[in-house]
């Protein structure tokens, strides 16, 4: 109601003052006020640029913790900085590095009109991506037909794509760095999804099914001791790792033994109703999966909660969680070249613990050392 009738006015305006005096191309916005009027208008662009800079800001730590969520990027420190706002949130790492571009990308333009062109590009490279991936959602998630769906967004597309070409033409004048930055994002989370599926194949090669060493328990019971035992797993069909040491070097097997995985679902939250599923094994063993939305932050202790709801009796104070974690290895022969194999373990070490990502109390954390190869 306000805001696309002030830019359409404001538009035609510079549009108007353009033609008549072609002279004011340079600057049309501010060449429109008298002189008097010149101050006021820098404070209320600079206020505009603020605002616009906070939403950008806001933007990248959303897009970041999705992208987590999602298996695209390691995990990096969240801090939630509301109690009522689930997503109200900061990422230090994300800030740091939104602080250093803009340092660059000053240094390297000196001025807001050497940068147009790659604010242009980066706007309608937006606009194209925005697009096409509203003809996925009218085809999958409303359902429509492919070619009901392409028809929708065939013009708008098609618009797009003429001025994304346009703005092309100004790759070599700075619209180069949108599209390097771009490049080396889609690299990393190349990278990542590849190294992490990579390392998931073979770490799955060499674990022992759970079914099979559950039953080899319940029938050579080793040495109990009391209170329960949390064993963190992505693959719930295979004895996580940490269990297999535990075993392995200190002998022993605690009263009651859940096997946890943590699942991320394709929506971006989770009902409480489907957060937790519980599978019983057998007497001392039990599956838990817990399901968050990509826009959740995992909070383990919280969903547990909700599982002694369900049935499952357990004191926090009385439990431990074990954890493996991995320092991996250049393999000499890897699925991927050594340089993308070098670059996946330097973004494996920049990972944020696993105990403050799911928010699990340290002091009850067990972590278990091993080596892989990448």
């Amino acid at each position: 109601m306000i805001v696309l009738p002030s830019l359409a006015v404001n538009y035609l305006g510079q549009g108007a003052l353009v033609l008549e005096n072609p002279k004011t191309l340079e600057n049309p916005f501010f060449l429109m006020f008298p002189n008097w009027a010149l101050f006021p208008m820098v404070v209320l662009a600079v206020m505009a640029a603020v605002i616009a800079s906070q939403a950008v800001i806001t933007g990248a730590y959303s897009l970041t913790r999705q992208a987590i969520q999602l298996g695209l990027m390691p995990r990096f420190e969240i801090r939630h900085t509301s109690e009522s706002h689930s997503g109200q949130i900061y990422i230090p790492r994300i800030n740091m590095l939104l602080s250093i571009g803009v340092v660059l990308l000053i240094v390297l333009f000196r001025s807001s009109s050497a940068l147009a062109s790659a604010y242009g590009i980066a706007v309608t490279g937006t606009m194209v991506v925005t697009a096409m991936m509203g003809f996925f959602v009218i085809w999958r998630v409303w359902n429509w037909s492919p070619f009901a769906a392409a028809a929708l967004i065939a013009p708008f597309l098609f618009l797009d794509l003429i001025f994304l070409a346009a703005n092309l033409l100004k790759v070599f004048e700075g619209g180069w760095v949108p599209l390097a930055l771009g490049g080396v994002v889609m690299l990393l989370m190349y990278t990542w999804r590849r190294g992490s599926r990579l390392l998931f194949e073979k770490s799955r090669k060499l674990e022992f099914p759970l079914a099979d060493l559950v039953a080899m328990l319940e029938k050579r019971p080793p040495q109990r001791v009391p209170g329960t035992a949390v064993f963190l797993t992505s693959d719930p069909t295979s004895a996580p790792t940490a269990l297999m040491h535990s075993l392995k070097h200190y002998k022993v097997l605690h009263e009651k033994n859940v096997i946890l995985t943590i699942e991320i679902a394709p929506t971006p939250r989770v009902d409480l109703s489907e957060r937790v599923k519980l599978e019983q094994i057998s007497a001392t063993f039990s599956k838990v999966t817990l399901r968050f939305g990509f826009m959740e932050s995992p909070n383990v202790p919280r969903a547990l909660a909700i599982a002694r709801k369900l049935g499952w009796q357990f004191d926090i104070m009385s439990t431990s969680f074990f954890l493996s974690r991995r320092a991996l290895k250049p393999a000499a022969h890897s699925g991927m070249p050594r340089w993308q194999d070098h670059l996946f373990i330097a973004l494996s070490r920049t990972a944020n613990d696993a105990t403050d990502y799911f928010q699990i109390p340290s002091g009850r954390v067990v972590e278990v050392g091993t080596q892989v190869t990448v």
